[in-house]
């Protein structure tokens, strides 16, 4: 059935969402034609849909961007501002965190069951500790795999038996987990043409453990060898006086392994989606929660030309695939330069699903700039007031146009960039440009209040910088 038709029958739209744990912007063929992982399934969807090239998650860790993808909200308005229960401090304490997405809040599954979906989720959830705020209590009909944890450390973690807690039916010995989660989900897509369904894979694929498939490390094995040049460059940190080391060269094959898995995982539910005639009324998008892992826990991975990674407010930390494939709407093969942000993904499966959304929401939907147009928003925001476990700064961040400021937490020290000519963020123009560099921080400054963020608190009769 064609869309068009699918749409003249009143059909609902099916929604298939891929969310993929700490893969950087860099990390598929579809924005990186130098990538040294093998990503051929996610490329074809990309080539199928719309490829976004300035797609961010909504804080550089997983928890809150988790939050705001379900919620189309900022992770600020609730302090859930960093991973949960992340409360590292540095040369102050960090800001009050909020370990838990509040039971009062709408989830995408619960504002679709209104309208009759059935609801899947499998893979990572990390917001809550306890079983009511797992998936099957937020409005999902099945739970396999999402849980309290922030990756598979139970078990043989990435291998079967998983001994996940929310996996009630266990493995055979040595069951990959991301190709299982795959199978779940076709499964489930399989037993519900039927039915308008959104099925959520949140692979745990490619956060740490760094464990791969012996077959895939061993191919990767043979292609690092040909690959030559310089790893590690030195990258500012908060912790201690000596530069962090950052990975600059893409070459690590237990890392190439768990993308290219991640990958054929994908491809096996879009084939689902193909046999069983429904990818032609099926939304399909594809993204991940926070940058890619450059400077910490093995740093298996380079953004460049991004600054830094995965703990970042720097573009390394922030910027994401995005890949979205709207039948009907999005143009096979469209690119769009027009940012976007996981806040946006409520809003625009519940614009598809014609579901009234009658409480507060930070996104907006996307449908105007997936049929090629721009957006009418005026800027994105961030807000990390936390010492992330790989070096990177508390911050707030506001991008404006080509415009990126960055506002150190420690000090109030700001940076501006203009990521069109530097997306490497090397080159402060706050100086240089005064008045753009204040009016920016003025509406930062302004969203700070809007959303009640808290900040930086004393330590050791040290007291933090505020605005």
């Amino acid at each position: 059935m064609t869309a068009t038709i699918a749409h003249a029958a009143n059909t609902q739209p099916n929604f298939v969402v891929f969310l993929v744990d700490d893969l950087g912007f860099m990390d598929i063929g579809a924005n990186n034609p130098n990538c040294f992982y093998e990503t051929p399934n996610i490329d074809a969807l990309s080539d199928s849909g719309m490829r976004f090239t300035n797609g961010y998650a909504a804080n550089p860790v997983c928890s809150p961007t988790r939050y705001s993808l379900m919620t189309g909200k900022y992770p600020t308005r609730v302090q859930a501002t960093n991973f949960f229960s992340g409360k590292r401090s540095g040369k102050f304490n960090p800001a009050p965190l909020n370990s838990k997405m509040p039971l009062d809040e709408v989830t995408i599954a619960q504002a679709l069951k209104e309208k009759g979906y059935a609801t899947f989720f499998a893979g990572k959830w990390h917001l809550g500790e306890t079983e009511e705020y797992f998936p099957q209590n937020r409005g999902f009909d099945v739970n396999i795999g999402g849980h309290s944890g922030g990756g598979p450390y139970t078990g043989k973690k990435y291998f079967a038996p998983f001994k996940n807690p929310q996996i009630k039916q266990e493995s055979p010995e040595g069951d990959h987990l991301p190709d299982r989660l795959a199978r779940e989900t076709a499964h489930f897509i399989d037993e519900h043409q039927e039915q308008p369904f959104l099925a959520y894979l949140s692979f745990y694929s490619v956060h740490t453990p760094l464990i791969g498939r012996p077959d895939l490390v061993e191919k990767y094995k043979l292609k690092a060898a040909s690959v030559s040049g310089q790893e590690f460059a030195s990258e500012e940190q908060v912790f201690g006086d000596q530069p962090r080391q950052v990975r600059i060269l893409q070459k690590h094959a237990v890392y190439a392994a768990m993308v290219e898995a991640m990958d054929l995982a994908v491809g096996k539910v879009l084939k689902q989606l193909e046999d069983t005639g429904l990818a032609d009324n099926t939304v399909v998008v594809f993204t991940s929660d926070n940058g890619g892992l450059s400077t910490s826990e093995g740093s298996p991975t380079s953004n460049l030309p991004l600054r830094g990674g995965k703990g970042w407010i720097y573009e390394g930390g922030i910027r994401e695939p995005w890949i979205v494939r709207y039948p009907g709407v999005t143009t096979p093969g469209a690119v769009s330069d027009v940012p976007i942000c996981s806040i946006d993904l409520f809003p625009t499966i519940a614009a598809a699903a014609d579901v009234t959304i009658d409480h507060q929401v930070d996104g907006i939907d996307l449908r105007p700039a997936l049929e090629g147009q721009t957006l009418d928003r005026e800027a994105l925001y961030w807000h990390y007031p936390h010492y992330s476990n790989q070096g990177g700064i508390p911050g707030g961040a506001i991008r404006m146009g080509d415009f990126k400021l960055i506002e150190r937490y420690e000090d109030g020290r700001i940076h501006l960039y203009n990521l069109q000519d530097d997306i490497g963020e090397r080159i402060d123009l706050a100086e240089k440009m005064p008045e753009q560099a204040n009016r920016m921080r003025t509406q930062l400054h302004q969203w700070y209040q809007s959303v009640d963020a808290k900040f930086l608190s004393e330590k050791d009769g040290l007291t933090p910088w505020k605005p």
